[in-house]
């Protein structure tokens, strides 16, 4: 049975990509912050879902809790993120709130990647997707939420890098623009329904293979600029 790892698994398109995952057959471990979040989570998707609590930002954590699971994982979703502070802007920065974007969107997924190599080498064909945005592109020079656009467009440079690095490995590793997404995040009139969005990005990570590492996806397959 194919296992994937799915971080902030418990709303949004995290908690989609379960239960898309737990309905083809797939055992999903799950990252959730709290125990409160792990039983609820747990009740809604059923024992095909194993959560494992952590905070994608405490990179200690992350590491412990990697050690404690002996299970391989063939798919692992880097989904968390954060919208970013309300001041954002280039002359007006929350620099502290920028400082927590760029540590839950750029810095956890590649110490979630590291955490849980060990156990995607140890599938054999372990693969990687990243949940990128649109806002990272680097064609045009909108500057509002500049500190969740730089965050994004430095997690896309960070897993070209690491698809790089695990190329020889033949360990796939892509990004995905999920578009604008009706979660608490997009808001409701987001253009994408997170069950469609979560349908795409799996199909994508189910057929990710070394012809697609470094590549950055719209959830809708086609290949799109960076």
């Amino acid at each position: 049975m194919p296992t994937c790892l799915i971080t902030a698994s418990n709303r949004g398109i995290g908690f989609e990509l379960a239960r898309e995952a737990i309905s083809g057959g797939w055992t999903v471990y799950g990252s959730v912050r709290t125990q409160v979040s792990a039983i609820e989570t747990s009740d809604k998707l059923g024992e095909k879902f194993l959560p494992l609590i952590f905070d994608v930002r405490d990179h200690d954590e992350v590491n412990d809790v990697a050690k404690t699971l002996d299970e391989s994982i063939d798919l692992l979703i880097n989904n968390a993120g954060i919208i970013g502070p309300e001041r954002q802007s280039p002359l007006e920065m929350d620099f502290a709130g920028f400082h927590e974007t760029l540590a839950t969107n750029t810095l956890a997924p590649l110490a979630v990647a590291q955490a849980f190599l060990p156990h995607l080498r140890k599938s054999g064909n372990g693969k990687i997707l990243t949940i990128s945005s649109q806002m990272s592109w680097m064609g045009y020079r909108k500057s509002d939420t500049l500190a969740y656009r730089a965050s994004k467009a430095a997690v896309n440079k960070v897993m070209q890098g690491l698809a790089t690095e695990l190329e020889e490995e033949a360990i796939p590793v892509a990004l995905i623009d999920p578009g604008w997404v009706q979660t608490d995040m997009g808001g409701v009139h987001a253009d994408n329904c997170p069950i469609d969005v979560a349908k795409g990005i799996f199909q994508i990570g189910q057929d990710l293979d070394l012809s697609h590492t470094g590549k950055f996806f719209k959830w809708t397959g086609e290949e799109r600029p960076f």
